[in-house]
């Protein structure tokens, strides 16, 4: 017997929205009925290089924690939003056995520093992962920061632990509702007890130890004028901070306020000579490198990469011979060797030369470099000596994502995760000596990993390119072209997605469902000229390439429209929006979630004006027509019948502020002509999606499930 689904009568919702000026009815029997909060449209006109561009939103761009009118119209929709999944006789039954699902411990890759081994480790539901220690790897665990206890609702998170060279002392960052703001505080290790210090305004930043374990270097903003989560992110400073001081005794190591939007990294080389710079401008990966040498205290910092041509990212060194990667002469990457007293690039010279898979990372252990690779978007991992030398590859467990391998020169041993669509995470010990991986733990997930059946597949796109897609689906399904199928995507920022073990997506493959993940231009599975072809002007190729596989997917009898829908989140936000209003025929459902939607001013908000290489600017006449043809916000048409759509954002968003979300929503449904809904889902004290709780994943996660179940026609498995 199939689980039954139920319509119930229509809810009628009071309150706020009935104060807002009109009762608010919601069902899922009756969707003509449903009637959302009323959004005032206000007259803003801005004119773009003679084209002139309405914004009757604009008042929604308000911080929802300060404006209270926008307060007004979240809570609302909110409303409406939470009463219609509500009504969804599934949604409990989902969220019951996501709840189950997740109810497995959870280990972090352990990394080791000072002699000690530290890893991160969640017992299956604990909203936050607790951070362990062990003296020696076999030894007895203690627990050294529980940010469970930080804050009652699970809100509070780590995002980043640093240990001097001794092990004696640990830096870490503290963030609150998932905002990207942290503070680094300090503590000792052997007692865990937190020292005094403690540094503010800190975001896109970690820190690095002086071998003395006297202090750290870190980059940090002034403390913001304005709003703190919507004013922009600009004249990024690094610094200097000593143990036991005042943040206000730090030392300004280098700044340029004739350059406000570069950014800084500082890195300390690993024999404490040497202070790297990484100045970075903008989320694309190309950088300039400065150094200073840190046995002259007054020695100023030496531009050794001067231009913002290439990425070169630091691996270490051997006295004044620097290693990096790069993608300089290499689209897909190499490593090379520049002797800092000889620094002009005639010599330069290659360690690795570039292949034909994609160089993604490089670390640095044992004197040897472990190199991860991409081939068709899976881990590749290969192991070369300092002149180039092949060692070995190391023989992963299947075709999947690796990460890990970190670890410091003196190392014989590093660690890295495995997973796969099918195969939950596994984490091992790997033997950089005799290359012998060794499984220290298998995550126990309750999922029948064998029923799934996992495929690549290559579709050609609108102009001819050729682009992969993973699909994974029960082995039983019938290719009759009436599964419901899910196909996310990303394509941006050179990101690049592999096949990865997913709690959530293994709900929905049991429920029968379908999933779809093409690797888009855009991204970074295929090096830099891949990544190219989906910036800027070429963006709509991005859009075109997830498009051909929506269609693809429907002419192989996967799905059909009306039971496919499409998701991602920031980018992936922006994609979602995009295609679904070039092509709303194509798709039965869309959830669009934390995206960018107004191509015209995200700029304007805090860290959105370094997207601009990746995006354009509006500023710019040669860029904006291309972003005001396919802006989401910008090309919805009054009267059109949009798929079913749930978009989500959180009210500290301070990555894609939640004003692109408020706009996108009010403006679709304005122009929606169709019976589907059209809802938004607002979480409170949760940010861009780092550091969020298991408990509002869970939640979120088993709301979007039951919207497609409702919206798709899913037919649960009988109940066992």
């Amino acid at each position: 017997m199939m689980f039954p689904r139920r319509r119930p009568a229509a809810a009628l919702l009071l309150g706020l929205a009935f104060a807002l000026g009109a009762p608010l009815a919601v069902g899922a029997d009756d969707r003509a009925a449903l009637t959302y909060p009323p959004t005032k449209r206000g007259d803003v006109v801005d004119e773009y290089h003679g084209t002139k561009v309405a914004d009757p939103y604009r008042w929604l761009e308000g911080d929802v924690r300060e404006d209270e009118t926008v307060a007004a119209w979240v809570a609302a929709q909110n409303e409406v939003t939470h009463a219609y999944l509500g009504g969804i006789a599934a949604r409990e039954r989902i969220r019951e056995r996501l709840t189950k699902l997740w109810n497995y411990e959870r280990y972090g890759s352990p990394f080791k520093a000072g002699g000690r081994y530290f890893y991160y480790k969640n017992d299956g539901l604990q909203n936050q992962s607790v951070l362990y220690v062990l003296d020696e790897l076999d030894g007895e665990p203690r627990v050294l920061i529980d940010p469970n206890g930080l804050s009652k609702d699970g809100t509070v998170a780590l995002r980043g632990t640093y240990v001097t060279d001794d092990g004696r002392h640990m830096a870490y960052g503290v963030s609150s509702a998932g905002s990207d703001w942290q503070e680094i505080h300090v503590l000792d290790v052997a007692t865990g007890k937190r020292l005094p210090d403690v540094t503010r305004w800190v975001k896109f930043s970690g820190a690095s130890w002086t071998p003395d374990g006297k202090g750290f270097f870190y980059s940090r903003y002034d403390e913001p004028e304005g709003e703190a989560f919507t004013s922009e992110n600009r004249f990024q400073k690094l610094y200097y901070h000593r143990l036991g001081s005042p943040q206000s005794d730090d030392v300004l190591v280098y700044h340029r306020p004739d350059q406000p939007e570069w950014g800084f990294g500082g890195e300390v080389t690993e024999d404490g000579r040497w202070l790297v710079i990484s100045v970075w401008m903008g989320a694309n990966p190309k950088n300039m490198v400065l150094y200073k040498d840190l046995s002259e205290p007054f020695g100023m910092p030496i531009e050794l990469i001067g231009s913002f041509e290439n990425d070169y990212t630091f691996l270490g060194n051997e006295g004044h011979l620097f290693y990096f990667r790069t993608d300089r002469d290499a689209a897909k990457g190499r490593v090379i060797a520049i002797d800092v007293r000889k620094p002009e690039p005639e010599h330069w010279s290659t360690a690795i030369p570039q292949t034909e898979d994609t160089l993604r990372g490089v670390s640095f252990v044992n004197n040897v470099f472990v190199a991860s690779y991409l081939h068709d978007a899976s881990t590749r991992v290969r192991l070369f000596k300092q002149d180039g030398t092949h060692v070995r590859d190391v023989e992963l467990p299947g075709i999947g994502t690796a990460s890990g391998f970190g670890g410091k020169r003196g190392d014989t041993e590093t660690f890295y995760s495995f997973s796969s669509f099918a195969t939950p995470p596994s984490i091992y010990r790997y033997d950089l000596v005799t290359g012998e991986s060794t499984l220290l733990r298998r995550a126990a997930v309750e999922v029948d990993v064998d029923a799934f059946v996992v495929k690549q597949e290559f579709y050609e796109s609108k102009d001819g390119t050729k682009v992969p897609m993973f699909i994974v689906h029960r082995k039983d399904l019938e290719l009759d072209g009436n599964n419901p199928t899910l196909l996310y995507g990303y394509g941006g920022f050179n990101i690049a997605l592999g096949p990865r073990f997913s709690v959530s997506n293994s709900a929905w493959l049991e429920m029968g469902g379908v999933y779809a993940l093409p690797n888009l231009r855009g991204g970074g599975e295929y090096g830099e000229e891949w990544h190219q072809a989906g910036m800027t002007v070429e963006k709509q190729n991005v859009f075109d390439d997830f498009i051909a596989a929506a269609e693809y997917l429907i002419a192989k009898k996967y799905t059909s429209s009306s039971k496919l829908a499409i998701s991602g989140g920031s980018n992936g936000g922006l994609l979602v929006g995009a295609c679904m209003t070039q092509r709303p025929e194509l798709f039965g459902a869309a959830l669009p979630a934390v995206g960018v939607l107004d191509m015209l001013r995200f700029h304007k908000f805090t860290i959105g004006w370094a997207w601009v290489p990746e995006y354009g600017s509006s500023d710019d006449a040669e860029q904006f027509p291309a972003l005001h043809a396919y802006s989401p916000y910008h090309n919805l048409k009054k009267g059109t019948a949009y798929p079913a759509t749930m978009i989500t954002t959180a009210d500290t968003d301070d990555r894609v502020v939640p004003g692109h979300s408020f706009k996108f929503a009010a403006a679709l449904q304005h122009a929606h002509a169709g019976d589907a809904p059209v809802l938004i889902r607002i979480e409170t004290k949760a940010g861009h999606g780092a550091g969020k709780p298991t408990d509002k994943i869970i939640a979120e996660v088993a709301d979007r499930w039951a919207f497609l179940v409702e919206n798709l026609g899913v037919e649960l498995p009988a109940a066992d």
